[in-house]
């Protein structure tokens, strides 16, 4: 749910119509492990920028403009690894707003690419540095021009966690109603800026307090896209987090959200690695057999990592 955006242009009003009331899919692959289990996602890359990204985007965006953030001038300034890098480029442009991103260098070209095209300013960090480095970069030029930029950031913004609360989790509750079904009995999610987790989280305990939330961690090198990693010594977790609503924590490599995209592939889902992470983990706790209805999100397309040759090796793996 967003905001009145009726002052907003032409362009960027049409675009944040689009935001959200995704479709939720069901794998019925979960039988093999959870006979009478159901286990359903959020398709997400039919938002207009192609992630789960443009929700937070869009109801961060759409403040800050009702708030007059960026008369002036203003350029919006955030880190990304890509997904919302690209929401904030598209919506940037449509909303005339310059926007500047910190990406690290192990964001794939498909997502650079996008980036550019819709005109944003990209800082690209070393990837060796990690997650993380992008995040105090971002925070050390806000620092360093407040009159210069509007840094939205998406890790402790309330507004992103908000948007989860009010529209996503609202539309899993709906729909599964409409199947003639409860709220579901797990969720799983993973971290990136904590605001899918905390926000449906949040909402979802409300409708069933007894809701199982289990978080998605990946490996620390060379890690999932869109994932950081969380736990170990120095990583930085994000603020708006809500840590308390974490039951279970599930680590997963990247070789194995692979082989999963390789398999919703054959399902007609094109999707990226953190959907097969994500769909990877939910079957872990499906494997549990505690959970009858289990929800997940496929967050992004699979066309944004082609470059990264993640298609390639799994092809490779078929034909060995």
């Amino acid at each position: 749910m967003l905001p009145d955006a009726a002052a907003l242009p032409a362009p960027a009003r049409a675009l944040i119509a689009a935001v959200g009331r995704t479709p939720l899919v069901e794998l019925p692959f979960v039988a093999e492990v959870a006979p009478g289990t159901r286990l359903f996602a959020k398709l997400e890359s039919v938002n207009p920028g192609g992630s789960i990204k443009d929700r937070p985007v869009a109801r961060m965006l759409v403040e800050a403009w009702r708030a007059g953030i960026f008369a002036g001038g203003r350029r919006l300034l955030d880190s990304s690894s890509g997904n919302a890098g690209i929401s904030y480029a598209m919506l940037g442009a449509a909303l005339g707003v310059g926007v500047t991103i910190v990406v690290p260098g192990n964001a794939s070209r498909e997502r650079l690419d996008r980036m550019r095209a819709h005109g944003a300013e990209l800082i690209v960090t070393d990837p060796i540095e990690g997650y993380d480095f992008a995040l105090r970069e971002a925070r050390r030029l806000a620092e360093a021009g407040p009159d210069r930029y509007w840094h939205c950031d998406q890790y402790s913004n309330c507004h992103n966690w908000l948007a989860h609360f009010d529209g996503t989790a609202e539309e899993i509750v709906t729909q599964l109603s409409e199947l003639g079904l409860g709220p579901p009995d797990a969720l799983v999610a993973g971290i990136g800026t904590g605001g899918t987790l905390t926000g449906t989280g949040r909402r979802l305990r409300q409708a069933n307090p007894h809701t199982h939330i289990a978080a998605v961690i990946p490996e620390t090198f060379p890690g999932i896209e869109g994932l950081k990693p969380y736990g170990s010594p120095g990583d930085i977790v994000p603020e708006l987090l809500d840590a308390t609503l974490i039951d279970e924590t599930l680590a997963v490599t990247s070789d194995q959200a692979a082989a999963m995209c390789a398999r919703l592939a054959r399902l007609g889902l094109y999707v990226g690695p953190s959907s097969g992470a994500f769909v990877h983990a939910a079957l872990e706790v499906a494997s549990q057999r505690r959970y009858p209805v289990i929800v997940t999100f496929l967050n992004d397309t699979g066309e944004r990592y082609v470059s990264t040759g993640m298609w390639q090796q799994i092809a490779t793996l078929r034909h060995t």
